[in-house]
């Protein structure tokens, strides 16, 4: 078993060919820097504008949450809302309940004191005779 491997000495000689190297004109070579340099500005804005739209994602995400907490607020609400509503229904049924309960009683005490009064008139009409 055999390993290749690779020299460390030739990297370290830069020898640049000749044919690799262009010769540019002063004002091309500024004109290439503006591009170059607005290029690099573009790529930044590029990137800090995807981070901008990342956070707005995240906001609308939150504000979707929030509106889906609000709106399972107000469906709890109202359920609490009509479970009062039956309670006072049944409260005022009870009500009428005792009231029709409270009128026959005195109707029956009423009845009782009138029945006890002639029964006490009869005796003592009786007893008179």
């Amino acid at each position: 078993m055999t390993l290749t491997s690779f020299s460390q000495t030739v990297t370290s000689q830069t020898t640049i060919p000749n044919d690799t190297i262009v010769g540019i004109k002063v004002p091309t070579a500024k004109l290439i820097i503006k591009d170059l340099i607005k290029g690099d500005g573009l790529v930044i804005e590029n990137q800090e504008l995807q981070k901008v739209i990342k956070l707005t994602n995240e906001k609308l995400v939150l504000k979707d949450e929030i509106i889906f907490t609000l709106n399972s607020k107000i469906n709890n609400l109202d359920y609490i809302i009509l479970q009062k509503d039956e309670q006072f229904k049944l409260e005022r049924q009870k009500s009428e309940s005792l009231l029709k309960e409270l009128k026959s009683e005195k109707r029956k005490t009423f009845l009782y004191k009138m029945g006890t009064l002639v029964g006490v008139v009869a005796v003592g009409f009786l007893l008179v005779n």
